[in-house]
């Protein structure tokens, strides 16, 4: 179906006055032209021309006429329907913004593991702080078009490069390698002369959005995979992950040595269920940004989560995100 210009005759034409909707949803609702006007403190003439004026737009007869009385058509009774219940959408709406002018939805698409790890335990003071916003999240793992989806921002990972959008740069990703304790122990990592080369050895665990992540780890740590016999075999242990909490809860039972950042990681470093392998992290120049469209950027609900959520990351002066 072709789409019509914004600004063409004949969108125009469907897009008919509020005055107009206005006389014809009273009209209909009364059934009588004499009532419509009593409804709405105007005169029985004016809501006949109003009503007139928009069955000439639209072409279409929406009232059957006998003398002084008046009954809905057909197309008038459907159209009824669909008029009344989108001016009381628009009055919900602005009787909502007139008693909250900061208040309002905002619908925010979130990295899974960073929105349970990270902005879940936290958002409970952006709602104290902002009682009349309405939080609504969506999890997506890679970038989408804005115009197509209804979504205010979005918290990415990658580069500054979307269009027609402003992207707030959070913070940086630092990963390390973690395995449970009992395949340090079995794997006697704490015997190694080089770990960084025993790790090759072993089974890794890979992640779907960064499925290069364990070669630039062992490039960045001079570690060559060519040279090594074993390696030949090992990576029929090897297993990949679409999301990151999956790839965790493999590392803590053991099935393989994850590259993970440390943030994700920090409840299982602290119940002893994951162990920091060597302390050699990898940086990207890839970075956590909070991107909003252009449309969107003075939107009141918007403005008051940028603000929440860039201090609390200035606060917190934290290292590293993730997904």
């Amino acid at each position: 179906m072709n789409s019509l210009p914004a600004e063409s005759p004949q969108s125009k034409k469907l897009l008919p006055s509020t005055s107009m909707l206005a006389a014809f949803d009273a009209a209909a609702r009364t059934g009588s032209f004499t009532a419509a006007a009593k409804d709405l403190a105007l005169t029985q003439g004016a809501i006949s021309r109003q009503v007139n004026a928009l069955e000439l737009q639209i072409s279409v007869n929406l009232f059957n006429r006998h003398k002084q009385n008046i009954s809905l058509t057909e197309a008038g009774k459907t159209y009824a329907k669909e008029v009344n219940s989108a001016l009381s959408h628009i009055r919900s709406a602005t009787l909502n913004l007139m008693t909250n002018p900061d208040g309002g939805i905002l619908n925010i698409a979130i990295l899974p593991m960073f929105g349970s790890r990270w902005l879940m335990p936290r958002l409970a003071d952006f709602l104290a702080k902002h009682p009349q916003i309405t939080i609504n999240t969506v999890c997506k793992l890679s970038q989408f078009d804005f115009s197509h989806e209804d979504i205010h921002c979005a918290i990415h990972f990658g580069k500054a490069d979307w269009t027609q959008a402003n992207c707030t740069f959070l913070m940086a990703e630092e990963s390390v390698p973690v395995c449970s304790p009992k395949l340090f122990e079995q794997a006697e990592l704490a015997k190694a002369d080089n770990v960084c080369a025993s790790l090759i050895n072993l089974p890794l665990l890979h992640i779907a959005t960064r499925p290069n992540a364990w070669q630039r780890w062992f490039d960045e740590h001079k570690v060559n995979s060519t040279t090594n016999e074993k390696s030949k075999t090992k990576t029929l242990q090897d297993m990949h992950f679409e999301q990151f909490s999956i790839a965790t809860n493999a590392a803590v039972a053991g099935l393989g040595v994850a590259l993970l950042p440390r943030f994700l990681i920090e409840s299982e470093l602290q119940r002893g269920e994951l162990q920091v392998i060597c302390n050699k992290p990898q940086l990207t120049d890839n970075g956590y940004y909070l991107v909003s469209p252009n449309d969107k950027l003075n939107y009141a609900p918007m403005l008051a989560f940028t603000r929440w959520l860039t201090k609390v990351i200035t606060s917190e002066k934290s290292p590293s995100l993730n997904k």
